[in-house]
């Protein structure tokens, strides 16, 4: 009876909405963390091996160009980064 006349009505209120509310939100966090991840790994946006070495060829050649390395230097470089 004191119940009633306090406002209780023997629910749970924000207590148990606080707790389902937060894990239903990581839950979804998860599930599209795991999306993009998925997507970026078979898409190879996550893979730069290749941008990498193109970049320091790139370098290399311009540090050719400017007189800075001999060819000799140029090559052997450049045969690490290939490979």
């Amino acid at each position: 009876m004191w119940h009633q006349m306090w406002g209780w009505d023997g629910g749970w209120g924000w207590g148990m909405g606080w707790g389902f509310g937060l894990m239903h939100v990581l839950w979804w966090a998860v599930l599209v963390l795991g999306l993009v991840a998925l997507f970026r790994w078979s898409s190879g946006a996550g893979r730069r091996h290749g941008p990498r070495i193109d970049s320091a060829l790139q370098i290399l050649r311009e540090r050719y160009a400017r007189g800075e390395i001999s060819k000799a230097e140029f090559d052997e470089r450049a045969g690490h980064l290939k490979g």
